[in-house]
């Protein structure tokens, strides 16, 4: 017998919203609070995790911020995003 996933249990007690506990719902929203807090994460295969790991590593960045960097670079050069670019004659803050 498996137990009933979170969202289960909450959509169960929105049908009968009367009969369930106080407490009971609090620690169905608590529960419902941390998984929607932990689920940022997206899962890759293991060779894309692997090499997530390695450009982690020397971007000196955590495994989101990796995502986040390349996704962005991606947008950008697909233009889904705005490009940001520097004028010539722009402050570079020693960078070309």
């Amino acid at each position: 017998m498996t137990s009933p996933d979170t969202a289960s249990l909450l959509e169960d007690a929105a049908d009968r919203i009367a009969d369930i506990s106080r407490a009971d719902l609090q620690i169905m929203l608590r529960r419902a609070a941390l998984l929607l807090r932990n689920s940022g994460s997206i899962a890759f295969e293991d060779d894309m995790e692997e090499a997530l790991r390695d450009l982690s590593g020397e971007f000196g960045k955590t495994r989101n911020d990796t995502v986040r960097f390349i996704l962005r670079e991606w947008m950008e050069k697909n233009t889904y995003l705005p490009v940001h670019e520097l004028d010539e004659d722009g402050d570079v803050d020693g960078e070309a």
